[in-house]
């Protein structure tokens, strides 16, 4: 195998240093991803002539809700043996830190979130805002649907930075050898994700500007769980599997978490197209 037809892939996983500050860039891809669904969502409240005072809180409601339903998710789902069996495995779960074998512990940040824990943390998040803001649920799910794209391709994006979440061996032209892994030839598949999720939201962005009245029937949310679901089931096939119990599973288990999104996404919109609009 010759390593020089394929994508030597190992970058510095600090993007910068301010003093003793250093900044991944895991962390900046999540900031940007956010922000940029921050302006977009800002956008959409204006067109809509929806309250700012109704807009602020929006932005703290998803961080939160991401990010905690992000990690339990991937501690629940993906390693139960670790973060449920001990108390030493739960206080991680909880906190961004690592138990030393001497009892001390060092920062390490949250290692390890799902996006199907996270997609359910946020649905939790917009059904506590919409109780405190008022605003009609299937608006603000919708809203939140057609800037999800951003988000999505800048997590995954640094995905890619850190070199997880690999992809299977492959001998196509355009496979990544992440050199923190090993030296295989894989298919990027952070990159495959990234790509569909700036198509989504590109366009998400030209059918509301074609079809605004749909903003508020939930189809705009039911397409958007339906698209991200359905591509990330079959780009399972591309990926390594993340823990070794799946090796013994029909599915791995981002296929089986996969499933329910894609029923309720499909159930989304046809409802929203039985509504008259």
């Amino acid at each position: 195998m010759n390593t020089l037809n394929y994508i030597l892939w190992n970058p510095d996983l600090t993007a910068f240093s301010i003093g003793p500050l250093s900044f991944r860039w895991y962390s900046l891809c999540w900031l940007v991803g956010l922000m940029l669904a921050y302006l977009v969502v800002r956008r959409l409240y204006k067109e809509q002539k929806i309250a700012d005072e109704k807009f602020e809180p929006l932005f703290i409601y998803c961080f939160v809700g991401i990010l905690i339903g992000a990690r339990l998710g991937h501690c629940i789902f993906y390693q139960p043996d670790v973060f449920l069996t001990s108390w030493k495995g739960f206080v991680q779960m909880l906190l961004p830190i690592h138990i030393l074998q001497d009892g001390s512990w060092k920062f390490t940040g949250y290692e390890g979130l799902a996006s199907h824990g996270g997609t359910l943390g946020l649905m939790l998040a917009l059904w506590l805002y919409v109780r405190r803001t008022g605003v009609a649920l299937w608006t603000v799910l919708d809203n939140i649907a057609i800037a999800t794209g951003t988000t999505a391709c800048f997590i995954r994006l640094g995905n890619l930075m850190n070199s997880e979440i690999i992809g299977r061996v492959t001998d196509v032209p355009w496979a990544f050898i992440f050199e923190r892994v090993d030296q295989a030839p894989r298919h990027p598949g952070q990159l495959y994700e990234a790509i569909a999720y700036a198509l989504l939201f590109g366009l998400m962005w030209y059918l509301h500007k074609r079809l605004p009245k749909k903003i508020g029937t939930g189809w705009y949310f039911g397409l958007c769980l339906t698209y991200i679901f359905t591509f990330r089931f079959f780009i399972e096939y591309t990926k390594e599997i993340q823990e070794s119990f799946e090796a013994s599973l029909p599915l791995d288990m981002g296929q089986l978490l996969s499933i329910p999104f894609i029923l309720l996404g499909v159930w989304c919109m046809v409802k929203a197209s039985r509504k008259k609009v």
